[in-house]
């Protein structure tokens, strides 16, 4: 019987900032919303969007670190934890949305791409080891993992470094209550090939989706909210309300074409790694998914949850989950040999995908 490629993972490694930004820190702000400055007191607006959220507190980069550096500390963190040769890497993909932004200035570098700036930090001197980035919205770890599968399974690569790390708070609006929804953070894993008889762990089926036409200006970067502004600044901007609606609608569908598409039942998932966007929403996504398989009830200590004082680091939320949860550092959770996992993201874009999972 012929062996199949089965694309693992082998190691993984994360970076969560020392700076806990708590919602005090926002008191002294001046929120505005359509021109207008809000007339609630600000403590009342912090305790109303961590009511909603779920957010208590997120985690701001040092002034020194870019994305780069927080990536670089993530990767190495996952090579190690691996225990490979880091020369042997084949690809180190890279997936941001901003690049690096120096403290203050809000104006991104993504020259030369992080990806070849981490390679360079790691002192990786194989030519054969190729760098690159992708800015694909939030989802962007998610498609890196999609990528490095393809990569593995036609048998071009053996061993994918994939990377998301984000520093949103050098591109928030300190004008826009929504601001208080990001934060900073790097994840990082390997992915290997390993031959078996049959494709009986590692990713087992992915999908992805793009809906532009109807929801691309859902997130998009945009002038401040401070009607006097001068900077000339762009800063990160969603429509709250109708991601929340797109998400609820849109993100459990393609979650379970992914399931399907792995000849698999919702009831055969044992854990869930979602982005962590608001804890409201990914709860209503999760009811909603398991709706969709007549199922009324979602099961206890399915879906892992970082948001309350990590915030949403974008790209970084996934594997940095996986890798706590995989440490046994999210109370509650623990993955052993067998179970079936769904990684789940959905961003600006909008882009959704998944992937179905055997560890």
């Amino acid at each position: 019987m012929s062996k199949v490629i089965n694309t693992v993972i082998t190691g993984t490694g994360s970076y969560i900032p020392e700076n806990v930004i708590s919602g005090d820190k926002f008191l002294d702000s001046i929120f505005f919303e359509n021109g207008s400055r809000l007339e609630k007191e600000n403590e009342e607006i912090i305790h109303k969007f961590s009511e909603i959220t779920e957010i208590v507190e997120r985690r701001y980069a040092c002034p020194e670190q870019l994305s780069n550096h927080i990536g670089a500390k993530a990767a190495e963190k996952a090579i190690e934890d691996a225990g490979i040769d880091k020369e042997t890497l084949d690809y180190i993909i890279f997936c941001h949305n901003f690049g690096d932004i120096p403290l203050g200035s809000n104006r991104i570098d993504i020259l030369p791409s992080l990806a070849a700036k981490v390679k360079q930090q790691l002192g990786i001197l194989n030519p054969d080891c190729v760098a690159y980035d992708i800015i694909f919205g939030c989802p962007g770890w998610v498609q890196g993992a999609i990528q490095a599968d393809y990569f593995i399974k036609s048998g071009d690569a053996k061993r994918v470094l994939v990377i998301g790390a984000e520093t949103l708070s050098r591109i928030i609006d300190p004008h826009d209550r929504d601001s208080m929804i990001f934060s900073d953070g790097a994840g990082a894993v390997i992915f290997e090939a390993k031959e078996e008889q049959e494709q009986k762990k590692g990713i087992l089926a992915h999908k992805t989706e793009t809906h532009a036409v109807n929801y691309g200006n859902l997130l998009i970067m945009g002038k401040g909210s401070h009607p006097e502004e001068t900077t000339g600044n762009f800063y990160l901007k969603m429509n709250g309300r109708k991601l929340y609606e797109f998400a609820v609608i849109q993100v459990p569908q393609v979650i379970k074409k992914a399931i399907d598409k792995a000849g698999l039942s919702v009831e055969d998932v044992n854990i869930v790694f979602v982005h962590q966007a608001n804890g409201k929403m990914d709860t209503a996504i999760m009811k909603r998914l398991f709706k969709l398989y007549g199922k009324e009830t979602v099961p206890e200590n399915l879906v892992p949850m970082t948001i309350s004082w990590l915030g949403n680091s974008s790209v970084a939320t996934v594997p940095t989950l996986l890798d706590l949860v995989l440490n046994e550092q999210v109370k509650g959770y623990k993955v052993k040999p067998g179970d079936v996992a769904v990684f789940a993201s959905v961003g600006a874009g909008m882009h959704i995908n998944a992937f179905v999972y055997r560890f």
